[in-house]
């Protein structure tokens, strides 16, 4: 189902506010790796909003997504005091993993081996008409 017009602005209000929530919490930044929102998805009824993080060289990214599970309830409070005047009700915030960059990375890896095993064996690439 698609999501309406107002739980798009909804999310975007979410995803702006916590990503500078996270920045001054100091939250954005991690052992040397990058947190960031990728997307947030927002219920039809406005109670919950699902907070997709991408995680950049965070080498436990279990032990981290743990750590801003335990945090929700502070991230909620810091939201709704900057959304109390938008939002009747604050939604509860659920956390998940955004594996997409990890996924990108990985097939970039396959792209470089296959290629490279064509300069290897001499073999020219499919589809060139040489």
């Amino acid at each position: 189902m698609e999501e309406s017009k107002r739980q798009k602005q909804i999310g975007q209000l979410i995803m702006e506010e916590l990503s500078d929530i996270f920045r001054r919490e100091g939250f954005n930044m991690v052992n040397g790796g990058m947190v960031s929102i990728s997307k947030v998805m927002v219920t039809p009824d406005l109670l919950e909003a699902r907070i997709y993080l991408s995680l950049f060289k965070i080498e436990d990214t279990e032990a981290l997504m743990q750590s801003v599970k335990d945090r929700t309830w502070e991230f909620r409070k810091l939201l709704g005091l900057r959304v109390k005047n938008q939002l009747r009700r604050v939604p509860e915030l659920v956390f998940y993993l955004d594996d997409t960059l990890d996924y990108v990375f990985k097939m970039e890896e396959l792209f470089k081996k296959i290629e490279e095993d064509r300069k290897a064996t001499g073999k020219p690439q499919t589809g060139d008409n040489e």
